[in-house]
């Protein structure tokens, strides 16, 4: 059995989406941002989408995460189909079961550390405690800080934090280092890594950093809105070995 038939044989899939489409229409011109895009993504896995801008990956995190639904296509999450789904149920799907983590940070200026992430514990149905989401991404003595008082890497640790702390079944990251420099992206990085292999967190990370791809269980590649290839890493290499 190798690598790919032994990541599918051991483990469900939380995510399968079948024939994907999603058009924009742009006053009179319709504009096809996702184009026949079939993917399964595995509990636990540490999946990344690795394209150029505008190859269609922003727009399948997207949808996968229920903030944007598709043109034509289908989408089950585990035992739920969210082809058909409404803003209600989509509400309830992202507050259950979905941790976004995004390119800048979006913290509350006014808000500590700690309270920022409680904006999730108090919403959710089975949250960690905001210190002991903090003690994940070691921020335990950040808590009191306020964002401006905390380095880009910091915030973004901390937006990990908020993520997390509501046990999501996947997490989904758009270009989380995209506004990072190296050595602060390796960090957060590693925070994703550890994360996916101590709480088996399900992560897909978007990015268009091709060393991050060494990191992953799989690779996906896409171009003009498809799927050009899926490849498997053997071994997945640690968050401080790689070099961009």
């Amino acid at each position: 059995m190798d690598h790919t038939e032994n990541l599918q044989g051991a483990r469900r899939a939380v995510f399968t989406a079948r024939h994907l489409t999603k058009t924009y229409q742009m006053g009179d011109v319709e504009v096809p941002a996702l184009r026949d895009t079939s993917l399964e993504l595995f509990a636990g896995e540490f999946l990344v989408v690795l394209g150029p801008s505008g190859s269609g990956k922003s727009t399948l995190l997207n949808i996968l995460g229920g903030l944007d639904v598709p043109t034509t296509g289908e989408l089950q999450f585990c035992d739920h189909n969210l082809t058909n789904a409404g803003d209600a149920e989509l509400t309830l799907f992202r507050r259950e079961h979905v941790g976004f983590v995004f390119q800048f940070y979006n913290l509350v200026p006014s808000l500590t550390a700690r309270e920022n992430v409680a904006l999730v514990t108090e919403i959710a149905a089975d949250p960690m405690s905001p210190d002991e989401a903090l003690a994940l991404v070691q921020l335990s003595e950040r808590a009191d800080h306020f964002p401006a008082q905390l380095s880009g890497g910091e915030q973004q640790r901390v937006a990990i934090a908020r993520a997390v702390a509501k046990r999501p079944s996947v997490l989904l990251c758009d270009e989380p280092t995209g506004a990072l420099d190296v050595h602060t992206g390796k960090i957060v990085l590693g925070v994703l890594d550890e994360l996916n292999r101590t709480l088996h967190t399900t992560i897909a990370v978007i990015t268009h950093n091709v060393a991050i791809a060494k990191m992953a269980d799989r690779v996906v590649y896409m171009h003009s809105g498809r799927i050009a290839a899926i490849e498997v890493n053997a071994v997945r290499a640690s968050a401080d070995s790689l070099e961009w």
